[in-house]
């Protein structure tokens, strides 16, 4: 990984984007088991119909991981100070996430230098899932 230098990083930069193939149960299934969080809505289609939904559709904090990939595809993940994110949609099966982040300040606080990056997360047809941000230094 080349780590962006805080000399080297304008504000306005982006990322490299994170695409990802779609979501499909074997995801949902495995991110239960590697979170723990077992809600039915997201495995049980019956349960979710109840609940008035049309399927099972993907743990919001799923999505938040990917952002994690995102930003730890970009810096170590020792680099990074804060996260912060907000949930925009439900990420149905079939949707493909893409995360995306751009800077958007540069600073310096408690002797680091810094950039703050605005985050988001889409569906294949532009939908928003996720909107957020981060903060991590930079060398």
């Amino acid at each position: 990984m080349s780590v962006p230098r805080y000399n080297d990083v304008k504000v306005g930069d982006a990322l490299p984007a994170l695409e990802l193939p779609a979501i499909n149960r074997t995801t949902l299934a495995l991110y239960c088991g590697a979170s723990g969080d077992h809600n039915p809505i997201h495995v049980d289609i019956d349960f979710a119909r109840k609940a008035r939904m049309p399927d099972v559709f993907a743990h919001g904090m799923l999505s938040v991981a990917y952002l994690g990939r995102l930003l730890t595809g970009w810096v170590p993940q020792t680099q990074i100070r804060s996260v912060a994110v907000r949930f925009t949609g439900i990420t149905h099966l079939g949707n493909k996430p893409s995360c995306f982040g751009q800077v958007v300040e540069k600073f310096e606080a408690d002797g680091e230098q810094r950039v703050k990056l605005a985050l988001r997360c889409i569906n294949q047809f532009g939908d928003e899932k996720l909107l957020g941000e981060a903060v991590v230094a930079l060398n």
